[in-house]
């Protein structure tokens, strides 16, 4: 069965035993989740990872079997989730299951997921996708938060804070408290005050390579690898600045397509891309397709998994990926 995120209130907790939650946005999902904890405080709350789950199953099933008469309702929430925990779903779904309300924790799933098809085509099992919030709901949201704390914001500060969040709200609420604090002894905030709070200037030698990966300048890309003393602790950092990146490229390439005009794309870009730049980021949209992209972005996450699992060989991981792109043909064939 599938609800949307505003149709969160119609789950019963007694009939619908197992829901999904999936999608990028981690802090609607702990918003929500948050608010099903606090309506239900009279239950023990359980967490897991799926690797606790995988390693030790015969517990878990005790954890939700396993009933008697002094058994206080319970919560089980499961993160961290993939497909390999699609035959434990089928099993539970089976089974009469009680006094246990299962959440299942799990990122941005494909259409095409065993995982996500099963809680779809199901009656009992539930699957609420948490897409990436709009800007307009972000910069909504923002723009109560100070009106609500008398706190001066301009626009274009405002729309800096937004660039950071990547569609999160959870992100949004961090750089939210993080600015709330540093006002209490000040009445107005100055926009490089603002950029050091929020941590919006980026290691430059990241930045520089990765804008120069995706503009594949192989030269240039090459000579920045070589010249700066990178850490294996970069390397992570680097997948991340890589996949925001990305993303913002893979919508800006996406309106260019549709409107077939490179100045209007850069001009009407939502965050707005600064002046300086713009020629890299004309560059970088000359350079890439919509279907390199998604490709792109599926294989940078994929890479992180790879570091997190071999952190000692992530230079490695990293750099090979990095030429990879920078060495790939560009969308005019070039």
């Amino acid at each position: 069965m599938i609800l949307k995120t505003y149709e969160i209130n119609k789950i019963n907790l007694e009939t619908n035993k197992i829901v999904l939650f999936y999608g990028q946005n981690e802090g609607y999902k702990d918003e929500e989740i948050s608010k099903l904890l606090k309506l239900n405080k009279d239950r023990d709350i359980i967490k897991y990872t799926e690797n606790e789950v995988l390693e030790n199953s015969e517990n878990f099933y005790n954890n939700i079997l396993s009933e008697s008469l002094f058994d206080q309702k319970k919560i089980l929430i499961i993160n961290r989730v993939s497909e390999k925990i699609v035959k434990i779903i089928e099993y539970l779904n089976e089974k009469n299951i009680s006094n246990v309300f299962i959440i299942i924790n799990s990122k941005n799933l494909e259409k095409k997921s065993k995982l996500r098809s099963l809680f779809e085509k199901s009656k009992k099992l539930v699957s609420i996708a948490f897409y990436p919030d709009t800007d307009q709901i972000l910069i909504k949201n923002a723009a109560f938060f100070f009106k609500e704390n008398k706190i001066p914001m301009s626009q274009e500060n405002l729309n800096l804070i937004i660039s950071k969040c990547s569609g999160d709200r959870g992100v949004l609420k961090n750089e939210l408290n993080k600015i709330k604090f540093f006002s209490l002894n000040k009445k107005k905030i100055s926009t490089n005050e603002l950029i050091k709070l929020i941590n919006l200037i980026e290691n430059h030698s990241i930045s520089e390579l990765i804008d120069n990966c995706l503009s594949k300048n192989k030269n240039k890309t090459i000579s920045i690898l070589n010249e700066n003393n990178l850490s294996a602790d970069d390397c992570i950092i680097i997948t991340r600045t890589f996949s925001i990146k990305l993303k913002r490229l893979l919508k800006l390439c996406e309106d260019y397509e549709t409107n077939k005009n490179l100045e209007s794309t850069i001009l009407n870009a939502r965050p707005p891309i600064f002046w300086k730049d713009k020629e890299i980021v004309k560059q970088q949209i000359n350079s890439w397709n919509v279907k390199q992209l998604k490709e792109t972005i599926y294989n940078i996450n994929n890479i992180e998994m790879e570091i997190k699992k071999n952190y000692s060989n992530s230079l490695n991981i990293i750099s090979n990926f990095i030429l990879q792109i920078s060495l790939l043909k560009t969308n005019n064939g070039f």
